[in-house]
């Protein structure tokens, strides 16, 4: 299911939201600068598991973390993302406010992190992406928003069906999928490389964080 847009309007301009898409189609941009150095690079800049275990200086072992939030492993991988978080991004952001939503995205995208190099401690792999910060914020619109309804792309058969599904039952399916995948991955089936875990550990973070830091009246009742 590809989401194309919900129907609760922002009630302001959700300026973090447009500068986090714009900083990481940046980011994607200066990969596709580095030619044949670009493995190198997201091998440093991207979060392995492994080197994180054994690392023992607190900066080099974090950096990867925040910096592997804003680095994409290609065209899809970057376009899905930034409509996940374009779609679901701002009405959040409105609950939380731009500075708080900020610092939100942020520890969503390291709870994510660390739930994945917990989960696989051995993969020598680098983690780039910021479906787990971004799975966060939807954990949070999940909360937020029960009653919501998304415009969906759904496959039926050979063809596609644009539908209204509530936010809450797509968002549902989509944890679903990636238990299922995660636990997959446990037991060591090949799913590209795609770090379920962090899917599942952000989704839990942005859930549990909306909570804690919503204004009272977000609280009191989702829209």
């Amino acid at each position: 299911m590809i989401p194309l847009r919900d129907n609760v309007p922002s009630q302001s301009i959700p300026f973090v939201t447009y500068a986090l898409i714009a900083l990481n189609v940046a980011a994607f941009w200066y990969e596709l600068q580095l030619g044949g150095a670009l493995e190198r690079f997201l091998g440093t800049f991207g979060l392995v598991p492994l080197r994180f275990q054994a690392a023992r200086d607190p900066f080099a072992r974090f950096v990867p973390v925040y910096t592997s939030m804003f680095l994409h492993g290609g065209w899809l991988h970057l376009l899905s993302n930034m409509l996940f978080l374009h779609i679901f991004g701002d009405n959040v952001e409105d609950r939380l406010g731009h500075l708080r939503f900020l610092f939100f995205y942020l520890g969503c995208g390291t709870i994510a992190a660390l739930v994945q190099v917990n989960m696989l401690p051995q993969s020598a792999l680098p983690m780039v992406g910021a479906s787990g910060a971004i799975a966060g914020v939807t954990g949070a619109y999940f909360v937020f928003f029960p009653r919501a309804r998304v415009l969906t792309l759904v496959p039926v058969f050979v063809f596609w069906e644009v539908v209204q599904v509530p936010a809450v039952l797509f968002l549902l399916l989509w944890f679903v999928m990636q238990v299922f995948y995660g636990m997959s991955a446990l037991a060591g089936a090949q799913n590209g490389g795609v770090a379920w875990w962090a899917h599942i550990g952000g989704f839990g973070g942005g859930a549990a964080g909306a909570w804690l830091l919503a204004p009272r009246r977000a609280r009191a009742g989702g829209d």
